[in-house]
């Protein structure tokens, strides 16, 4: 008999996007499957769109507001699936995404890690961009984490194809991180994983929502220290698989890499960061901006020069998220016209495409 998996979809005011995710969950040509979707408590319409999908065979719940961890959590323990496959409500499955990563499957390796490319897209998910990193590739656990923490990557988290052994050994997701809970959740899987196999077909498409993320850390103060401790968890993660120089060299980078997100607000956390690099034999070098912000700096200090950093990035995504939002609405007016059947995400397009000076964010 061949394996169950099981889609998980925790959602959260997600009525303009969770019918999507759903469609592109049961498009999947991998079968058997089942779609679990948990209802985080939404003020919005996502419950009543939802469950419109009971008649395919969609098992919807719902429950008081807890997180996007505890929603997880939930759907799991609902789940009967060999394999775990998780979706955000705001994403989209290539039709072939599970059943490519399956078929790479060797199927007395419960172990074994699955993971393929993800592009990003606003609105308009044919025209994601698919960006690859050091990270799309097969990697040891080891190599895997160092790479991540040292390059500053990820991957997105409907990426990974999960065994249930695996997933019930890494535990539950932590309820009590506000901000990395993905990227925490993931290392603990990686753990108990023999590595990770990257499958170039398995395509996933993430909807980029830019501050109104849960990723998103901004100014909260609840994220910042929840998102320092996630990164303690990483360093005790990796070293406990390996303690050499070029894992301590990744740690210290990684935590140069994330000190201008606490620099100068939380000071506290900055001294943290530097002990912990001098344990590991390192030390860390203030952050220095570049000569757009400098002059604001040296006018107004540290804290007014990183405002201006972070508004003018979030400018810039909005002026792209607002073109790309009336590029989508002049086609689906042109559909309405002309009408046809929307297309799925293409599960086996063509070559990757690099990133686009054009429609992307640069680096500040």
């Amino acid at each position: 008999m061949k394996p169950l998996v099981s889609i998980l979809i925790p959602a959260f005011n997600a009525d303009r996007w969770i019918a999507e995710s759903i469609e592109s969950a049961l498009r999947q040509t991998w079968s058997p499957t089942e779609v679990i979707v948990v209802d985080d408590g939404s003020v919005d319409e996502t419950l009543a769109v939802a469950r419109k999908f009971e008649s395919c065979g969609v098992t919807i719940v719902t429950q008081k507001n807890q997180g996007a961890a505890a929603a997880r959590n939930r759907a799991f323990a609902l789940s009967r699936g060999d394999y775990i496959q998780w979706l955000d409500a705001d994403d989209l499955l290539a039709p072939d995404k599970v059943a490519d990563q399956m078929a790479a499957l060797d199927k007395k390796d419960s172990r074994l890690l699955l993971s393929g490319p993800w592009g990003e897209f606003f609105y308009r998910h044919s025209h994601a961009i698919f960006s690859p990193t050091p990270l799309w590739a097969d990697l040891s656990p080891v190599d895997w984490l160092i790479e991540k923490m040292g390059e500053n990557l990820h991957m997105q988290t409907a990426t990974w194809l999960v065994s249930r052994e695996m997933t019930e050994a890494a535990g539950p997701w932590n309820v009590n991180l506000l901000g990395d809970d993905d990227g925490e959740y993931f290392c603990r899987v990686l753990l108990r994983s023999r590595g990770v196999k990257f499958v170039p077909s398995a395509r996933v498409f993430y909807r980029s929502a830019g501050s109104s993320s849960l990723s998103y850390i901004g100014r909260s103060a609840a994220k910042i220290e929840a998102q320092f401790h996630s990164m303690q968890l990483h360093i005790g993660y990796l070293r406990s698989l390996e303690d050499g120089p070029r894992v301590r060299a990744a740690c210290i980078q990684y935590l140069q890499n994330w000190l201008l997100d606490f620099y100068p607000e939380r000071l506290d956390i900055v001294r943290q960061a530097q002990r912990l690099a001098e344990a590991l034999g390192g030390r860390l070098e203030l952050p220095q901006f570049s000569w757009k912000y400098s002059w604001i700096q040296a006018l107004g200090g540290p804290t007014l020069a990183k405002r201006g950093q972070v508004f003018s990035r979030q400018l810039r995504w909005s002026m792209v998220r607002s073109w790309d939002k009336m590029l989508f609405q002049l086609e689906n007016w042109s559909r309405t016209k002309h009408p046809e059947p929307r297309p799925a995400p293409p599960s086996k397009p063509p070559p990757v495409k690099t990133m686009n000076p054009s429609t992307t964010l640069p680096e500040s």
